[in-house]
């Protein structure tokens, strides 16, 4: 299986990115090889639909994508929706998510966006035929303590949605 974690969130101190983090925790308890993709070592252009896609940035994150069989995405959520990052990598690296499974783990500041994610599911399924694992973590700041570390609740949410990522991907025969 080849997994790939995003951490979307180009803020140093990143709820999502502790996410993130705990999803890997629990992949490596388990034995699951994965890999992590922080867009915060990979500045990539703003897409421009021409130029940007020669960048060599473009051009790891795309073969990083492409060679995953499952993705787990950690997005920051900011105007009901994932972080502009996100939507930003998905123009540039655009077909290399045909066909992949796709969970979300999303740190939002108050409970009113829990839909966020929606938007984007829907496009990755309609344009990439991705599948959407149904298990997805939305993280308010009660989930969190005071240093920004994720509660116990939440990070058993999180070992859960990764484990039903490897397991659908799994599922669906895309694993060694």
């Amino acid at each position: 299986m080849s997994l790939l974690i995003i951490s979307a969130s180009l803020n140093p101190a990143s709820k999502s990115r502790r996410l993130a983090q705990a999803a890997s925790a629990a992949l490596t308890h388990d034995g699951i090889t994965h890999t992590q993709l922080d867009l915060r070592d990979f500045p990539l252009p703003l897409c421009d639909g021409g130029s940007a896609y020669a960048d060599s940035h473009v051009a790891q994150a795309t073969q990083l994508i492409s060679t995953a069989t499952g993705i787990i995405v950690a997005s920051p959520i900011y105007n009901y929706d994932v972080n502009a990052a996100l939507k930003n990598l998905l123009e540039l690296t655009g077909k290399s998510w045909l066909d992949k499974t796709v969970s979300f783990l999303v740190a939002a500041g108050g409970q009113s966006s829990y839909m966020s994610v929606m938007g984007v599911a829907n496009s990755l399924m309609l344009d990439f035929r991705c599948v959407i694992v149904p298990r997805f973590v939305y993280a308010a700041p009660g989930d969190f303590d005071d240093n920004g570390s994720p509660g116990s609740a939440i990070i058993a949410r999180v070992e859960a949605c990764a484990r039903a990522t490897a397991l659908l991907v799994r599922q669906r025969g895309r694993i060694d």
